[in-house]
């Protein structure tokens, strides 16, 4: 393909649109990033349509993480203008911030704009519709948008799909908000195309971040998930780019923001999307065993392999026994608590005897879920121009065997707490009338409403003895409902992500 000349952004046309519809793919700092821009166009009153309807706007947030990602971002690129020739069509995200050119020769009417220019994407979007800087920040650039309230998806191994904002769907999400606070990552694993695709490390100030969480709170959302790129590099707004106010200020740390959290919000449940094991040190550990039961005994620790080998030259920060290690001290302080990992399969070098060294490891872990990955070159990465390159057919095997022992995880997990009583947020009704959400630890419940119960539970808070596994799901168990706290009934807007 000939080099191509990508263009200079064009600004939005002035007319606002009527009709709007959002596809994003990938990580959940992604999908927050996305509902500011939704917010935006819900407060200038343009409706959100499903994606697969015309629309006047179309707004595409790819991903570049693997090649799947890459190529599920050029797809959903085309679908959009399928749907709707005439419509503007800006794409934006990861994957266009690594191969804007890619996307010139996919779409050339379509708007580009990489993750570094997504901040004043979203100021013209609220001037296009009259919103005005509600999505801006006050102590901060003028174009730095908040981190919105952001719907979550249900299923522990659910990875990359494409979402689709709407407001005419209602989902699991309207009950939870994924909050981002910070962005970026420079550890430069040997795998990974995020710092080339995000930058270096930066974070909100906690000032934004808690009027992101009482935005949430306000629309009637009861729990919170905070997210970043590396949470645990989180430093208050230190790190940010443009002016933070005085200097003298001191960096505050994950812990310190889960506290302030606590102390100046009602906000009832708190999760952390995930952290880097050596960033889970003992002071969160404590702030998070101080906040109980708000702070939720639930974490999701980055593991990649349980092969050294493989891990030094992952360029991953520990080892397998100091990860373990972490492990214990988390179940020590937090009984109970969730342990969820990722892992990738295949990755160069990954020999016969070095997998069998991972899965033994994993095992041993004896996680509650693991999120399983294809190893996938990405381009300019240390890892292409390794040794020893795995073919697609083992590749394939391995992932398969790790998803196999993900789930065995998750319904072992789950059967290790019947008969214990748990808080569950109901997120959504099943077909044959039951409601399902996750419970503290994020195992999914099923309960049968009582007589006299309110017919719509969603966004209640329930009691329930956990009973048996249910017969439809290994990893989901049945439960008795044994009071009920329900939410307010709060016009929540409607819409939110939606997995396809």
């Amino acid at each position: 393909m000939p080099d191509l000349v990508v263009p200079p952004p064009a600004p939005l046309a002035t007319i606002a649109p009527r009709t709007a519809a959002i596809v994003n793919l990938g990580c959940k700092v992604n999908q927050s990033e996305m509902e500011a821009a939704a917010r935006l166009l819900r407060e200038g009153g343009v409706a959100l349509v499903d994606p697969e309807k015309p629309a006047d706007l179309y707004l595409v947030n790819t991903c570049t993480v693997t090649s799947i990602a890459d190529e599920k971002s050029r797809t959903a690129v085309r679908r959009a203008r399928r749907a709707n020739p005439d419509a503007r069509l800006i794409v934006t995200g990861c994957s266009v911030q690594v191969d804007p050119a890619m996307y010139a020769h996919v779409d050339p009417a379509a708007r580009l704009a990489g993750n570094d220019e997504k901040a004043a994407l979203l100021a013209e979007l609220a001037a296009l519709v009259g919103a005005g800087a509600a999505g801006t920040t006050g102590d901060a650039d003028e174009h730095e948008p908040l981190a919105a309230p952001l719907p979550t998806l249900s299923g522990v191994e659910a990875a990359l799909p494409i979402d689709g904002i709407a407001d005419d769907r209602v989902s699991v999400e309207r009950t939870r908000a994924f909050v981002k606070v910070q962005d970026g990552c420079s550890f430069h694993c040997t795998y990974c195309i995020i710092p080339r695709a995000r930058g270096e490390e930066r974070s909100l100030t906690a000032d934004a971040v808690l009027a992101d969480v009482r935005r949430a709170l306000a629309a009637g959302h009861r729990e919170i998930v905070l997210t970043g790129i590396n949470i645990g590099t989180y430093d208050g707004g230190w790190s940010e780019r443009g002016a933070r106010g005085s200097h003298a200020q001191s960096a505050l740390t994950v812990a310190g923001l889960v506290r302030r959290l606590l102390d100046e919000t009602d906000v009832e449940r708190i999760r952390l999307s995930s952290i880097e094991p050596q960033h889970l040190d003992d002071d969160l550990l404590q702030a998070w065993v101080d906040g109980a039961p708000r702070t939720l005994p639930h974490l999701h620790l980055p593991l990649q392999s349980g092969d050294d080998g493989v891990l030094r030259r992952m360029g991953r920060r520990y080892v397998s026994r100091e990860y373990a290690r972490v492990v214990d001290r988390a179940r020590e302080a937090i009984p109970g608590v969730a342990i969820h990992a990722d892992v990738i399969a295949g990755f160069p070098s990954e020999d016969d005897a070095a997998f069998a060294r991972s899965v033994a490891f994993i095992r041993s872990l004896d996680p509650a879920g693991l999120h399983v990955f294809r190893y996938s070159a990405r381009p300019g990465t240390p890892a292409t121009r390794m040794h020893g390159q795995v073919d697609e057919r083992t590749k394939k095997a391995r992932a398969a065997e790790l998803l196999a022992v993900g789930a065995d995880a998750r319904a072992a997990f789950a059967r290790r707490g019947l008969g214990t009583t748990t808080r569950v947020l109901m997120e959504t009704r099943l077909h044959d009338g039951r409601w399902t959400g996750h419970a503290e630890d994020h195992v999914l419940v099923a309960v049968e409403p009582r007589p006299g119960d309110p017919d719509d539970l969603e966004h209640a808070i329930l009691t329930v003895r956990r009973t048996a596994i249910d017969p439809e799901l290994p990893d989901r168990v049945t439960g008795e409902i044994q009071s009920l706290d329900p939410a307010p009934r709060k016009p929540l807007a409607t819409g939110g992500v939606h997995a396809r």
